[in-house]
């Protein structure tokens, strides 16, 4: 009697076809309480009052992985960025050996065009060869702008070309202040420009996605081999971040220096302490000692109030159910992580999460296709979500596939 009742029940199914539900948004909800993993993502308003007083006319401090904005002045006046301007080359670089396009292996040999290039140099001389990596450290350790420009070259075959994708690049990462006209910082022109929250920007978007970066970034000195049809000789590459040699209570990891008579004494410097990672961006210092002695008063005063949150324990994720799928199920995932900073003092250890799903979907179903969200608050006030995508896909069941579980529920 049983098995008949299941037979005309999945019969009345079959013949009835696939129907049609919505999916309701009903949140299915757990609570639980963070952990504090640093002392020291909705986006807190910039309380700047009562900060460090310094030198330099711009300036920005930025926690690198929320680019929560922790101290500014005159963060937007465009400025000559001099060569600063090589992140954005570095990023570039970096972009290219990600995707495949070139390899640290692949030889690069240098232009008329790129040997000419005046300011900070490492001599390189027309058909010199050198390996892609040999280049990314002249840029990083001693700012070549002739290695950068070999390098332009070499991944858009013109300098011209480069810099458009600098310019893309820029637009993109929302630098809303930025024009490049050469991928060095060694122009004149006054429309050659950034800011000092851009500087952020693009400095967090290269240590964020190529945290490689600061395996060149941190050398204090290193010797390159020249060889050229005069034969071979060494040259020594110098950092150029006098912050790698100053005392200091936290660890500097980088990133660049840039002067010129125009854009005065820029920096980006990058550090960290107790897994936080900071970036203090200067621009127009009036000598080289304010730029680096203004980094570290910003890093200091981020490191004395910063308390970052970082959710490295969260919630489990059940299965979905789907309407009408080939399957009843389809597995979750988190599309993303989640860290809140705190410059206020608050108790990072009450932060709770609130797991919100939606009770089904119908199929088909795509992957990555929204699910929910895991939901921070803190004091009552949402603070931040991480939303939550279909981690597979599910096609919508067919006929056969009735006259399958059909089948399959007579022979029970």
């Amino acid at each position: 009697m049983k098995k008949l009742t299941a037979f005309m029940l999945s019969c009345l199914l079959f013949l009835l076809g696939p129907c049609n539900f919505a999916a309701g948004q009903e949140p299915a909800i757990a609570v639980s309480s963070g952990t504090i993993v640093h002392t020291g993502e909705e986006t807190l308003q910039a309380n700047t009052e009562g900060g460090p007083a310094i030198s330099s006319p711009s300036a920005v401090l930025m926690e690198a992985s929320t680019g929560q904005i922790i101290y500014e002045k005159d963060a937007d006046t465009p400025r000559s960025p001099a060569s600063i301007t090589k992140i954005m080359t570095l990023i570039l670089i970096f972009d290219a050996l990600d995707s495949g396009k070139i390899k640290m292996t692949d030889e690069v040999v240098t232009s008329a065009y790129a040997k000419s290039m005046g300011g900070s140099q490492v001599f390189l001389e027309e058909g010199e060869i050198q390996t892609v990596e040999t280049l990314i450290k002249c840029i990083v350790i001693a700012s070549g702008n002739d290695a950068s420009v070999a390098m332009a070259e070499y991944i858009a075959g013109t300098e011209d070309e480069f810099v458009k994708m600098m310019n893309e690049k820029a637009a993109a990462l929302g630098m809303a202040n930025t024009h490049f006209e050469d991928c060095c910082g060694l122009t004149n022109s006054t429309t050659h420009v950034t800011t000092a929250r851009d500087i952020a920007i693009m400095s967090r978007e290269l240590i964020n996605k190529y945290p490689q970066v600061h395996n060149y970034s941190t050398i204090w000195m290193e010797n390159i081999t020249h060889v050229t049809k005069q034969g071979s000789k060494e040259f020594g590459l110098s950092n150029t971040n006098k912050l790698l040699k100053m005392a200091t209570n936290f660890t500097t990891t980088g990133l660049k220096t840039g002067s010129t008579s125009l854009a005065k004494y820029c920096l980006s410097a990058t550090a960290e302490k107790d897994g936080v990672r900071l970036i203090a961006a200067i621009m127009a210092a009036p000598d080289y000692k304010v730029r680096f002695a203004d980094a570290q008063t910003l890093l200091n005063y981020g490191y004395a109030n910063c308390r970052l949150y970082e959710d490295t324990e969260m919630l489990p994720l059940p299965e979905m159910a789907v309407e009408l799928g080939i399957v009843d199920t389809v597995p979750l995932k988190y599309n993303g992580s989640f860290s809140y900073l705190s410059l206020n003092g608050e108790d990072l250890t009450a932060i709770e999460k609130q797991l919100n799903l939606l009770p089904s979907v119908p199929a088909p179903v795509e992957e990555d296709q929204p699910a929910g969200s895991l939901v921070y608050s803190l004091g009552g006030k949402k603070i931040g979500e991480v939303p939550i995508v279909t981690a597979g896909a599910v096609k919508k069941a067919g006929y056969m596939d009735y006259f399958k579980r059909l089948w399959k529920a007579y022979q029970l």
